[in-house]
């Protein structure tokens, strides 16, 4: 036997802020539609203005005495909200991490290759991780692993700040790096222009 279900109750999401006849105090601080202030006026003269100019009244700042509100179109006013939350949004998201690996025989050549391959993702805002992997008998050199990569990390001060020391994971020893600081190029120093131009002919002036 089918049981019958009645229809779904659609919930529309919440407003964040009252508008219109949903303010509901007897005054308020009133904002005009081209952002100067009016002054404390009763809320259905607030009202009135805002209908006259066919926006809305928004609530701007419901915690003040008394309540700061705005006229303003509120269509366009959520759509400006929600583009400034997804650049934020956009702005606060995690940097990737770039994962690169060296063996305890890696000679200086390829050092100095991932050493600029990990210049460049740093520059870039992403973190790098390097790995230096032991085989066999060689993790009895641990210590000199960690040197190695103690040396890559030095060669990357300038542009990285070091997150986590080298540590082992399994067979491989790991650090990361994270975009670090540019430094500021030194000030010139602005030369007189007095100093530029060459000194009068004494013997023409006599």
């Amino acid at each position: 036997m089918a049981i019958r279900r009645g229809p779904r109750t659609f919930i529309p999401p919440q407003e964040t802020h009252k508008i219109n006849r949903r303010i509901r105090v007897p005054e308020v601080r009133l904002i005009g539609a081209d952002g100067v202030q009016v002054g404390i006026v009763a809320i259905e003269d607030a009202l009135r203005r805002a209908e006259d100019l066919q926006l809305d009244l928004v609530e701007v700042a419901p915690t003040a005495k008394p309540p700061v509100c705005r006229i303003l179109d509120y269509g366009k006013f959520k759509y400006q909200q929600h583009k400034k939350e997804a650049e934020a949004r956009k702005k606060a998201s995690t940097t990737t991490v770039k994962e690169l690996r060296l063996s305890y025989r890696t000679d200086t050549g390829d050092i100095k290759r991932q050493v600029e391959k990990a210049r460049s993702f740093l520059e870039a805002g992403d973190r790098v991780k390097f790995l230096l992997r032991f085989r066999g008998r060689e993790m009895a050199y641990q210590d000199l692993g960690r040197e190695k990569l103690l040396q890559v990390c030095g060669q990357l001060s300038d542009v990285s700040t070091i997150e986590s020391t080298p540590r082992m994971e399994g067979r491989m020893m790991g650090v990361v790096l994270g975009p670090g600081k540019k430094k500021a190029k030194p000030a010139t120093r602005e030369v007189p222009r007095e100093a530029t131009q060459p000194a009068p002919d004494r013997q023409a002036e006599a």
